[in-house]
């Protein structure tokens, strides 16, 4: 017979770390839960984390036995950048997981969040010669700030940490070639809605191809560079955080507010 997965309790958890961690593990808990809800999941991979303020470089990611769909802020698993659990957590973590986030943790002080997919349109474009096509505005928001990392294998070699690290250079989003997409940012909101334009982007990447390279209309020029221009700076980081996120927890709060426990 099945048994229910068994969960920390939430009052244990929330007890036992300041109130500044629990609101970021409610905030990491709900990008998991709209991770599932888009249709961006893939099973139990892929994974998403977030930076614990403090000097030790602590991150928490999801335990490698759950759904994306039922983590909550007190299942998530707090580990070093050197991959040991500092939570008490008997959840395994994804070894992938821990190579791909610990490396720009650690290498990107203001990347708090970073998060990962292997969504079929991401994939798609990421297999593409020319990468994202500046063709839509969705694309023009995501594509001025994409970095490209060349696939090396399913990520378990800690020697490619460095290359991550030195092909994402500044930028706060990056296409792995052959493999999937990535984001980071200041908050987990911040990182969720740039991962929300690169995703939407490369699905109408792949929507707008179906026509033909030939038919496609190729945008005015300096439109692109005029979009970027709109879509950078504080405004974005405003609109994630106070705009969209609150929007997005209040959508979360009406399906399911189970990722608070």
């Amino acid at each position: 017979m099945a048994t229910a997965l068994q969960r920390p309790a939430a009052s244990g958890v929330r007890e036992s770390v300041s109130a500044q961690e629990w609101a970021l593990r409610v905030d990491l808990a709900a990008a998991y839960r709209l991770v599932a809800h888009y249709g961006w999941d893939d099973l139990i991979f892929t994974h998403l984390s977030a930076r614990v303020p403090g000097p030790e470089h602590h991150f928490l990611i999801n335990p490698y036995n759950m759904m994306f769909e039922e983590i909550t802020a007190s299942s998530l698993v707090k580990i070093d950048v050197d991959g040991n659990t500092v939570s008490d957590s008997p959840a395994p973590v994804n070894r992938a997981g821990f190579v791909i986030h610990s490396a720009i943790h650690a290498g990107r002080e203001d990347a708090a969040a970073v998060l990962h997919l292997h969504t079929p349109h991401g994939q798609a474009v990421s297999a593409m010669a020319e990468g994202l096509l500046p063709h839509t505005q969705t694309a023009m928001i995501a594509g001025h700030d994409v970095a490209y990392h060349d696939f090396e294998g399913i990520a378990t070699e800690l020697d490619e940490r460095e290359r991550l690290v030195a092909d994402l250079g500044p930028r706060h989003t990056m296409i792995l070639r052959n493999h999937g997409t990535l984001t980071v940012g200041a908050s987990v909101a911040e990182a969720f809605l740039r991962m929300y334009f690169l995703e939407r982007a490369c699905e109408a990447q792949i929507l707008m191809l179906s026509a033909g390279r030939a038919n496609l209309n190729n945008p005015n020029q300096g439109v692109a560079e005029k979009v970027e221009q709109q879509s950078t700076g504080p405004g974005m980081a405003m609109l994630a955080r106070g705009l969209a996120w609150p929007a997005l927890l209040r959508k979360l709060d009406r399906i399911d507010p189970s990722y608070r426990e």
